[in-house]
């Protein structure tokens, strides 16, 4: 498969997209991990990852995230190796020390733990700390949901995005998820910044040579900007809807920092030393058993929940996630394309001096 791969780049002289199997991009990206000396845990929780998003068709948590964790890597702000800690708080309450691994490691090592005591106690909360986090929160969501529990979880990130009414970048863009488990169906799960736009949308309108919409982010003097490099250089990016969405950012940065004894956004910058890393600091995951909460009612009240998502699709609403499970059903048949200049930075990544 890595041979084909190989072959696909050596023969491959025009600009235009690169045309996946989701096999391949495992292999690109599993090689790519590999390469770089990570460990077979990280490779294969980070690759899951990156195959997840580009699968369902999330082009700024895909791939393209893979440049991200190799920079981190040279930079020395992720451990390649680390072996979470697990350490149990109260009878609802897991934390796992992530050991300056990402977080996917620490979370897959947590994740039984917290599903058990969701059922045995109803709700359970995990804090994953000292986590490199740089994916999309709905994969930390949809094992939770498979597992019948309704879910929430965030993560604070670098400071990035200004607060209301502010000039200067104090929040990250600070992600929110939630999931609800369907019956027969796939889960109803949004996640979504609480800044107008995930950071990485910036950064591939970048890639791209393209401007960005108004009211994503302000210049260095608080002044509406449309140029990503001036906006994620020099700039704060916004947050969505004003002073309600930053509000909530301020609420994740107290849920996943102090809360759990870990970094907020301006913390996680200050670390990062101007390496340009993925972010590091901590995640606060919560998942509720239904079944605990309504007993005997919990069938019954999961099918009232049915008739609300009716509600909304008959009226010509998208539920939040069908254009992923749209896109997921497509690439699972035909695969995916990335862009020319992406495919050749990774394979860049994977040449003998590059590590």
């Amino acid at each position: 498969m890595n041979d084909r791969i190989a072959a696909q780049q050596h023969s491959a002289h025009g600009t235009g997209p690169v045309q996946l199997s989701l096999r391949e991009v495992r292999a690109l990206a599993t090689s790519t991990l590999q390469h770089h000396g990570f460990s077979e845990p990280h490779v294969q929780g980070v690759a899951d990852t990156l195959v997840a998003g580009e699968r369902d068709g999330c082009a700024s948590h895909g791939l393209y995230r893979l440049l991200g964790c190799i920079a981190t890597r040279k930079a020395g702000k992720v451990s390649p190796d680390a072996v979470p800690e697990l350490h149990e708080m109260a009878p609802a309450l897991l934390r796992v020390d992530a050991r300056g691994g990402f977080s996917q490691v620490a979370y897959k090592a947590a994740l039984p733990h917290l599903i058990d005591k969701a059922r045995t106690q109803g709700i359970a909360a995990l804090g994953i700390n000292r986590c490199v986090h740089f994916s999309a929160l709905w994969a930390d969501i949809e094992p939770l949901t498979d597992a019948g529990l309704v879910a929430l979880a965030c993560t604070p990130s670098h400071a990035w995005v200004t607060p209301a009414g502010g000039s200067k970048p104090l929040f990250g863009t600070n992600p929110l998820a939630f999931g609800w488990p369907r019956p027969c169906q796939p889960a109803f799960i949004f996640d979504f910044a609480t800044s107008a736009v995930a950071r990485g949308e910036i950064e591939l309108h970048r890639r791209a040579g393209k401007p960005i919409p108004e009211g994503w982010g302000i210049d260095a003097s608080g002044r509406p900007c449309t140029d990503p490099a001036t906006v994620l250089d020099h700039g704060a990016m916004l947050s969505f809807g004003g002073h309600k969405g930053a509000a909530l950012a301020a609420m994740v940065e107290l849920l996943a920092g102090p809360l759990i004894a870990d970094m907020t956004s301006v913390d996680s910058l200050a670390y990062d030393a101007g390496t340009k890393s993925s972010p590091m600091g901590g995640e606060l995951i919560i998942a509720i058993d239904p079944t605990r909460f309504l007993g005997g009612q919990c069938d019954a009240e999961l099918a009232r929940a049915e008739s609300l998502f009716d509600a909304m699709v008959g009226q010509g609403a998208r539920l939040p996630s069908q254009r992923r499970y749209q896109a997921r059903q497509s690439s699972l048949i035909h695969g995916v394309r990335i862009p020319r200049a992406l495919y050749d930075d990774i394979m860049a990544l994977r040449l003998p001096n590059a590590a």
